[in-house]
């Protein structure tokens, strides 16, 4: 069994990236493609956008830096080498880091609180916008014009996420970006962008068990024929408007012909009553080959009869009065993938959302992946590394640690991630954890 630390990781990294393909011609090769993908991970990692410029001046001043103590960086290349270096590479080389991890993480057993109904792993898949812009573009850009005149060029991608109720933490897998696809004269979009990740995707994870989660755009019978074809499970949001046929199917049953559930909850605060509603074996569809589902809705009222929360899904699994609960608890934890994901990602020190860099090909899908596999690389660290823990958890808020991270790492050096971790410790006056 693995046993991750920051520095094994970082070595399986540095390991990926020394096979990223060389497209360079001539003697313009000073810095090694090892070293340009290496430092631009360190800055996504620290969160640090002058993170090699501050090291660049230590290494001046004292003679070392800690873009090689703490990643392995030899010779830091400018941001605008970076750039040109990685700029015609795909961001699908770095995937088997995200495979590693899971692996890793499930080797160790870590995962195994993350199983739920049917003991599977909860899979929830959502596309995040991440780059738009009137004026810079490329030609993995997807494009849509205005009746004025005028294009919006954007980014876009599907960043699938493990989830569990009631765990703030989710496991990041590999991205899929939705991008204009050779041979295809439509634009890309979400669904195809989905249909893609469980094709590319599916022979390594549908083994372990996953139950795919999403909102109603997903709940689509070709979506959910290729997910199950892929032995994946479903549990999706099925809106009336979008799922006509199904609903009159179940406004045409006797109220016998529905099952209901009432479950009253004290929340500490108020009561709230918990009504459930399902029916088995419903067309998806008006179609003779119509798929069919279960179909479930919850709806929760106040003592008063006020609704406070509406909502229903379509799943593969057989609903009883024994397992609706949990089906719709981890249906509803599909917003994990908002929340504690591309929130967290956007607003909450990673800057999703900003452009680190468009170039004219790759550049900035593989700018965000390295962002998507930092954010993994912390959530990893918070569960296998004790020290880390200890000091996230005097930390809570992500924008202080990141802003300490930045301070220390830009007027101390540090031998190793240990020493910076212990030098943490110290300043905030902890007991160390025991390692040993």
């Amino acid at each position: 069994m693995r046993k991750f630390t920051f520095d094994s990781v970082i070595e399986f990294f540095r390991k990926t990236v020394q096979d990223l393909p060389d497209f360079r011609t001539g003697d313009n090769t000073s810095y090694t493609i090892e070293d340009a993908a290496l430092a631009a991970f360190s800055v996504f990692f620290t969160q640090s956008p002058s993170f090699l410029a501050f090291q660049k001046s230590m290494q001046q001043n004292k003679g070392k830096n800690n873009a090689q103590s703490l990643f392995g960086v030899l010779n830091i290349p400018s941001d605008n080498q970076i750039k040109n270096i990685l700029d015609p590479i795909s961001p699908t080389y770095i995937f088997p880091v995200f495979s590693y991890i899971f692996h890793g993480l499930n080797d160790m057993g870590y995962l195994d609180s993350y199983r739920s109904y049917n003991g599977n792993l909860l899979l929830a898949l959502d596309g995040v916008q991440y780059f738009s812009s009137k004026s810079i573009h490329c030609e993995n850009c997807n494009k849509k014009k205005h009746r004025n005149g005028t294009t919006t060029y954007s980014y876009s991608a599907i960043t699938p996420v493990i989830v569990a109720p009631g765990n703030n933490n989710v496991i990041a897998l590999q991205p899929e970006f939705i991008t204009p696809q050779d041979g295809h004269k439509k634009q890309d979009c979400e669904n195809a962008a989905a249909k893609r990740w469980i094709r590319h995707h599916s022979q390594e994870y549908s083994k372990f068990g996953f139950t795919i989660l999403g909102d109603d755009l997903y709940c689509k019978q070709p979506l959910c024929e290729l997910m199950l074809e892929h032995h994946f499970d479903f549990i999706l949001v099925c809106k009336p408007d979008s799922h006509k046929t199904l609903y009159q199917w179940i406004e045409g049953l006797d109220s016998s012909d529905i099952d209901t559930l009432r479950v009253k909850r004290w929340t500490g605060k108020r009561h709230e009553v918990d009504t459930y509603r399902f029916v088995n074996n419903v067309p998806l569809k008006d179609a003779e080959n119509a798929l069919h589902v279960n179909w479930c809705e919850l709806t929760t009222t106040l003592s008063d009869g006020q609704i406070i929360y509406k909502n229903a899904l379509a799943t593969n699994f057989k609903i009883h009065k024994g397992n609706v609960e949990e089906i719709v608890a981890n249906g509803r934890a599909r917003w994990k993938v908002e929340n504690e994901n591309n929130n967290v990602l956007k607003n909450r020190g990673y800057h999703l959302g900003h452009n680190f860099g468009h170039g004219n090909k790759h550049l900035s899908s593989f700018l965000v992946t390295f962002n998507l596999l930092a954010f993994l690389f912390h959530t990893l660290l918070e569960q296998v590394d004790k020290k880390y823990k200890l000091v996230r958890d005097n930390l809570p808020a992500r924008q202080t640690f990141f802003d300490d991270l930045r301070a220390l790492t830009r007027y101390l050096y540090f031998d190793n991630w240990e020493a910076l971790l212990d030098f943490m410790i110290r300043g905030l006056e902890l007991e160390p954890p025991d390692t040993s």
